[in-house]
């Protein structure tokens, strides 16, 4: 049974930083590309970054590049989301998901979610 679980997420500032983590079982966990992806209420889930499996390339949404960084340790299975530079509309649900690069419809797990709330 595959377990994707969030942690990390909470309140903070604007300017401020957060590092999610994602924490995996029941997968290949080196075999698979890993994206964090967000959601607003009202909003559609948009994809946030995407490692490929061996953690040698990473994507980033126009939003959010040069202030978030992904990466991956396969030893913990566990995937990371530093996010530097906080803003109020970085504010959403974000989500780990295993399979699919930041594209929703091959998405093949997802985690439960952790809530993040940036405050001006």
């Amino acid at each position: 049974q595959v377990q994707l679980v969030e942690s990390g997420g909470g309140s903070v500032q604007a300017g401020g930083s957060l590092k999610l983590s994602c924490a995996a079982s029941g997968l290949t966990f080196d075999g698979i590309s890993m994206s964090w992806f967000r959601q607003d209420p009202g909003k559609e889930r948009e994809g946030v970054s995407c490692i490929s499996p061996s953690g040698f390339r990473t994507y980033y949404a126009d939003s959010v590049n040069g202030r978030f960084t992904i990466f991956r340790d396969t030893a913990k299975n566990t995937l990371f989301l530093q996010m530097n530079s906080l803003k109020t509309e970085d504010t959403a649900v974000y989500y780990c998901a295993a399979g699919g690069c930041m594209d929703f419809e091959r998405v093949r797990y997802w985690g439960q979610g952790t809530q993040v709330t940036v405050s001006s």
